[in-house]
């Protein structure tokens, strides 16, 4: 079984990827079955989180580049940047993992989350798409050059912009 242990930033050619969820991309020891059907076991250091983009390099030297997975979310938008935003708050009032993106959010399918969402006068959809969450103030994230946003755009209220 092929061993990947080790976190690459650049390399000349990728020879596999590994494609997977969000909940198996926050998973540091683990057994996986890479895009060709080769098996693998991942075994980085404790507490490495993945995401869609990063470059793992194999104990035999093959490099592999991961791809977050469809998965079904929860697309999150409101007719204001003030209703996203209390939106965004009564969810990190609960911890919930969630990517943010021009206005929108997304979070994993909750449906108790759903109602409340709803009951907050947001306009919520189900979908299948890339899970991405924002690392948290002390997580170390990061987002490559080729991650999109390609929600609609909601412009703040005048009163929060900057003046000119």
């Amino acid at each position: 079984m092929l061993g990947i242990s080790k976190k690459i930033e650049t390399a000349s050619q990728i020879d596999d990827q590994l494609v997977l969820p969000f909940d198996r991309r926050q998973k540091s020891r683990l057994r996986v079955v890479l895009a060709s059907g080769s098996e693998a076991a991942l075994l980085l250091e404790r507490g490495t989180i993945l995401r869609g983009g990063d470059l793992l390099q194999a104990d035999d030297g093959r490099v592999v580049k991961v791809v977050a997975a469809d998965q079904p979310v929860l697309l999150v938008q409101a007719d204001s940047a003030e209703g996203l935003m209390r939106a965004a708050y009564h969810l990190g009032n609960r911890h919930v993992p969630l990517q943010v993106g021009t206005g929108w959010l997304r979070l994993e399918q909750d449906h108790v989350l759903q109602e409340m969402l709803l009951g907050l006068g947001m306009r919520v959809s189900g979908e299948l798409a890339p899970f991405e969450p924002e690392a948290g103030a002390y997580g170390g994230g990061h987002r490559h050059g080729h991650d999109e946003d390609d929600g609609p755009s909601i412009k703040p209220p005048a009163r929060l912009r900057k003046h000119d």
